[in-house]
């Protein structure tokens, strides 16, 4: 029996399909790309005008990153390689960016010195310090008040005590109304007896203009993710009193230990939790069933570029293949639940693949990393840039993690990613643009408006190997290739 069984294991054997397998078959269509909306729910309460998500790696997404892919409509998760200070801090970061009322205003005291004053608009890049004295507003000090001042002076001495203000509860038109009059870019907001409680700056005013696109919280902040371990309920709670999402940030989700710790960070904080990462029908079943509040799935295991899991462990499930099983759990279960498909995308192509497997949107680290807002360093090789690029597994990354249960050496044993250079793209707004335009160009064959319209009208097809070659440029020398490969 036991032979007879083992037998049956392979013989029964899902096919995990991978992107590289499957083609998406052109439909009637009744709409043309630019028509194509590809707008989506990140998670159950927040929507992006671009399905693309940047990865938690510390070569792709810190908070210059998170900005500028906010700022085009999609969403950046912080990476958790740093104390929960860094990643607190990069999180003020995104939120301070841009936003109609910033509520979190970074204030200086009267005693302080020019040089301390100096110092903290450098630190926040920003270029005015409201002056605060027992919660109430004395002054405001600007860079032009400061740039040639003396250090040691105090702030008191350099900075407007007659300053503009506007009542706590001013509307933005008013607000520009103010500013203009009065020739002023900052408005400090207070209440009756003006204590500071927010403030309206004309540059954050000519951003929104600038990014009609982009994807904002409530108070017209950007939205911004960060990722957490399931272990670690201290950082959830810090972060969640300032992101908009956090995304738990293990390898293997389908696990007690982990499902336990995540049921207590769902249950103690107050933003959308983001479980992963998952592979199979049942992982994505359990926790449904298992966990109550689950606001969005993360899943594929092994399929990064810089990814050994599975070479190593021979264990993972391919993004392709994962998006399907969890799709069908959601349906089943009408769930409503996002899919965020995370791994193995290369381009637009991969990304309508997994819309439409059902997946709402794609998280991406390699294009990411490319791209001159992430945070690894860039290099000349050859006469070409190129861009740091690495694994939360690889040898490295886990010689800097500060805690131990995702991929750190002394809970596996061994690595499971590695580092490298990829390509220097340029702005992330480039990568951002030609993924759209591929996506859209894509649901227009398929004949989809929407996304949820792909989940209904797209047709896959697996591809073999010949297919596959055949489907990239062939018998033609192309710029980037020798005579010896034609």
């Amino acid at each position: 029996m036991a032979e007879a069984g083992f037998r049956s294991r392979v013989r029964d054997t899902d096919v995990a399909v991978t992107f590289r397998d499957l083609i998406l078959l052109p439909g009637w269509t009744e709409v043309e790309p630019s028509q194509v909306d590809i707008s989506t729910q990140a998670t159950k309460s927040h929507r992006i005008n671009v399905p693309f998500i940047s990865s938690p790696m510390d070569t792709v997404t810190e908070s210059e990153m998170a900005v500028a892919i906010a700022r085009l409509g999609g969403l950046g998760i912080l990476h958790r390689n740093c104390t929960v200070e860094e990643e607190v801090e990069m999180a003020r970061k995104v939120k301070r960016a841009e936003a109609l009322v910033i509520k979190d205003v970074i204030t200086i005291a009267s005693a302080e010195t020019v040089k301390y004053a100096m110092d903290l608009m450098q630190k926040h890049n920003i270029s005015g310090l409201p002056v605060v004295e027992a919660e109430k507003l004395v002054g405001i000090v600007t860079g032009r008040d400061v740039r040639f001042a003396d250090p040691s002076l105090l702030t008191k001495d350099v900075m407007t005590k007659k300053v503009v203000t506007a009542p706590s509860d001013t509307k933005i038109e008013e607000a520009k109304e103010l500013l203009h009059k009065h020739r002023v870019e900052k408005l400090p907001l207070v209440d009756k007896e003006g204590r500071l409680k927010g403030l309206i700056t004309i540059k954050d005013i000519l951003q929104r203009g600038r990014f009609p696109n982009a994807a904002r919280d409530e108070q017209g902040q950007l939205l911004c993710g960060a990722a957490v371990s399931p272990f670690d309920l201290k950082r959830a709670k810090k972060l969640s009193e300032i992101v908009d999402v956090l995304v738990i940030d293990v390898s293997h989700f389908h696990n007690a230990n982990v499902f336990s710790a995540t049921r207590k960070i769902i249950e103690e904080v107050d933003v959308d939790v983001v479980v992963g990462s998952i592979g199979t029908y049942k992982a994505a079943e359990d926790a449904l069933t298992k966990l109550e509040g689950v606001a969005g799935f993360r899943v594929g295991i092994g399929s990064g570029s810089i990814c050994t899991t599975m070479e190593s462990t021979k264990a993972g499930s391919p993004t392709a293949y994962a998006t399907a099983q969890v799709a069908d759990v959601v349906k089943t279960y009408g769930a409503k639940t996002p899919i965020i498909a995370d791994g193995g995308i290369r381009g637009p192509g991969d990304a309508a693949v997994a819309l439409s497997l059902g997946a709402s949107c794609v998280m991406i680290g390699n294009l990411f990393a490319r791209c001159r807002e992430a945070p690894g360093t860039l290099i000349a090789i050859g006469g070409r840039y190129y861009k740091q690029y690495r694994g939360m597994g690889s040898p490295s990354a886990m010689a800097k993690r500060f805690s131990l249960d995702r991929y750190a050496m002394p809970s596996k044993g061994i690595p499971e990613g590695v580092e490298g250079w990829v390509p220097f793209k340029g702005e992330t707004s480039v990568v951002i643009q030609e993924m759209s335009a591929g996506l859209q160009a894509s649901m227009g064959y398929a004949g989809a408006r929407t996304i949820p319209d792909l989940w209904d009208k797209a047709h896959l097809a697996s591809i073999t190997e010949s297919g596959s070659e055949e489907a990239r440029p062939h018998d033609v020398l192309l710029p980037s290739e020798s005579p010896e490969r034609v």
